[in-house]
């Protein structure tokens, strides 16, 4: 296994862990009427390649579930990223 694949996953569990614990973190600010992480932050965080670990922080907290930029760009998020992915494996 290359440098690289090994960077990538390496960044991916790490930034999913990181999408997870925001979306965790901002679901309990929610609850408590305290300062929230900003909507920007949480698009970055999955943009960057944590989608997968917001996206099931979205389900398993059920947060921000009726936000349809959230139900649109996160998910779109995992697409695109499982699309650079395959196209690595695929095209090196």
């Amino acid at each position: 296994m290359s440098i690289l694949w090994k960077t990538l996953i390496i960044w991916l569990v790490i930034i999913n862990l990181v999408g997870f614990v925001i979306c965790f973190a901002d679901k309990k600010k929610a609850q408590k009427g305290k300062w929230r992480i900003p909507e920007k932050t949480l698009f970055t965080v999955s943009g960057i390649g944590g989608c997968y670990g917001f996206l099931l922080g979205m389900s398993l907290f059920r947060h921000k579930t009726q936000h349809l930029s959230f139900k649109i760009l996160i998910p779109l998020f995992c697409v695109l990223w499982t699309a650079a992915i395959v196209a690595l494996v695929i095209f090196g």
